[in-house]
């Protein structure tokens, strides 16, 4: 039977490791035990973004699709469906808002907004542009600039933070969690992140 709650009941700090030394944008999700809780597999050559997200990576059991509305727009959504066809919530990207500083939104299965992404700090996103261009020190961004988001409701509360780690090679982020989840929240705010750092893969 498949499990469209395996996402739920994690142990934090939550890891995302991508995967090195391939052309496709696969990552692993572990929590702070040590266990797999997702493989992340973004379908290439697609001209809308699809991804699967799977109970690990036999690629066996498939927990939640990833589809865009859209191809290649800022304001592409990206909704969140179970195994079993069934809505779950979307991902909003904030137009062009999110060229100077990543801003999204997370609405839930009844497209109620109930979640807000945003990165702390746009400089970060700025330096890590200016210094990739550079020989040599081109290498070292994604050791240096790493970029934070926090993840709030609208009424301001901070629910999690999600951090890229410093790395020479590969990509990993961090998920802590910041205070207790509603009902919902934690799976979705998984998806979107998972979402998130597919699409901003690009940076360091």
């Amino acid at each position: 039977m498949q499990n469209s709650n395996y996402l739920d009941n994690v142990f934090y700090p939550y890891d995302f490791s991508f995967k090195i030394g391939t052309i496709h944008n696969d990552f692993i999700a572990k929590d702070a035990t040590g266990i797999t809780k997702a493989f992340v597999k973004q379908k290439l050559f697609k001209f809308k973004e699809h991804v699967e997200v799977f109970s690990d990576e036999t690629r066996s059991e498939i927990l939640f699709d990833i589809r865009a509305n859209k191809w290649l727009d800022f304001n592409t959504t990206y909704s969140f469906t179970n195994a079993s066809g069934e809505n779950v919530g979307r991902l909003a990207r904030k137009g062009w808002r999110s060229i100077w500083k990543a801003s999204y939104e997370l609405y839930d299965e009844r497209d109620q907004q109930d979640l807000v992404i945003n990165e702390k700090n746009a400089w970060v996103k700025v330096m890590d542009a200016v210094l990739s261009e550079i020989p040599v020190l081109g290498i070292f961004t994604g050791y240096l600039f790493n970029p934070s988001y926090t993840v709030k409701r609208p009424d301001g509360t901070l629910v999690a933070t999600f951090t890229k780690q410093p790395s020479f090679f590969g990509r990993k982020f961090k998920l802590t969690q910041d205070a207790a989840f509603e009902a919902g929240e934690e799976q979705r705010i998984q998806l979107g992140l998972m979402m998130m750092a597919l699409l901003e893969r690009r940076r360091g």
